[in-house]
């Protein structure tokens, strides 16, 4: 078999004493959080949001709110274009471990969480930019290869050696959708919401494989964006949603606070912004200005040193792999 294009994993766990690796997109939620003077502070709190929103969703034989808590690794996927030895750190995700502190048992969490990829970052912050797309437009074949670079992965052997589900991915509203509350309510996941039409960050998914419904969990102020495969409702726990949901509410109440830590709850018609000044900030310093102006840097570095030099080979392996796509096979690594 050949080695080009092959996958590996490795996973760094995120705690206190979390340094990121050389190779980390600095944007990266968790890796923008760990740094600077406060850097322990910061991850001993966002640890402690984290474990205190899971004990408020499983509450129940949970009276202290304190039975159970997350452990979270980084999971990083390098690929080998060539087959020569030389990787390129091109997707980062969240999976978490749940501890029962009465049973002393650990129970598998969500696999996806958050989403970070170098690819994404040229996508958005340079091939819109330099060719002056606004919001909403795009060009043609826009995530293509990114879609078909990740959906390699997650059908690659590699990862299926280490997880036996499909990720799933929670991020933030979009805040040039309105969205409209529903009568459907999940158990965990909460009130469902549905929007007007796809953002463009819907259609990028989609071209992952990916579908998107969106949750408000109880107690929460704002729905949050679910990316899966599958079926979002029975193919994972309650134990999973709730990790994933406490994992990335967290995060998203950090460096979205006009969102997600608002003072009021989200009306049944919806319409998310950045520019809402009635919120609550958490006690976690967190510079969104420099994660901007860094995911541009990092766009550019992906053209530079993944891009560039392997144009011709990443073309030709994404139009034979979309052959491969309607014969309903993944191509070979």
């Amino acid at each position: 078999m050949s080695n080009t294009f092959a996958c590996s994993i490795k996973r760094i766990r995120f705690d206190e004493n979390y340094e990121p690796a050389d190779n980390t997109r600095l944007t990266t939620n968790f890796a923008n959080l760990a740094r600077g003077a406060h850097r322990q502070e910061n991850l001993r709190n966002t640890l402690n949001m984290i474990n205190n929103r899971f004990n408020a969703l499983a509450n129940w034989d949970n009276p202290k709110g304190d039975r159970y808590s997350l452990e979270i690794d980084i999971i990083s996927a390098e690929i080998d274009i060539e087959g020569n030895g030389n990787t390129f750190p091109f997707i980062e995700t969240l999976k978490s471990t749940i501890v029962d502190h009465h049973t002393n048992q650990r129970i598998d969490g969500m696999i996806g969480n958050s989403f970070s990829s170098y690819v994404r970052d040229y996508d958005f912050s340079v091939v819109l930019l330099e060719k002056g797309f606004t919001t909403g437009e795009k060009p043609e074949k826009f995530g293509d290869l990114h879609g078909k670079l990740y959906q390699h992965l997650v059908n690659s052997e590699v990862f299926q050696a280490e997880f036996n589900k499909k990720p799933v991915i929670c991020l933030s509203v979009s805040t040039s959708k309105t969205y409209y509350r529903t009568t459907n309510v999940h158990p965990v996941l909460g009130v469902e919401y549905k929007n007007d039409d796809a953002s463009r960050t819907d259609d990028y998914f989609n071209k992952m494989g990916l579908t998107v419904r969106y949750f408000m969990p109880k107690n929460a102020v704002a729905p949050l964006a679910f990316y899966f495969s599958g079926d979002l409702l029975r193919d994972y726990t309650d134990f999973e949603l709730i990790s994933a949901i406490s994992t990335m509410e967290t995060f998203q109440k950090i460096y979205r606070p006009e969102i997600y830590n608002a003072n009021s709850t989200a009306a049944a018609q919806y319409q998310p912004s950045l520019k809402y000044q009635d919120y609550s900030l958490t006690r976690i310093v967190y510079d969104r200005e420099e994660r901007s102006q860094l995911a541009v840097k990092q766009g550019k570095w992906t053209e530079e040193n993944f891009i560039k030099p392997y144009q011709k080979v990443l073309e030709q392996w994404a139009e034979n792999y979309a052959v491969d796509i309607d014969t309903r096979s993944t191509h070979a690594a």
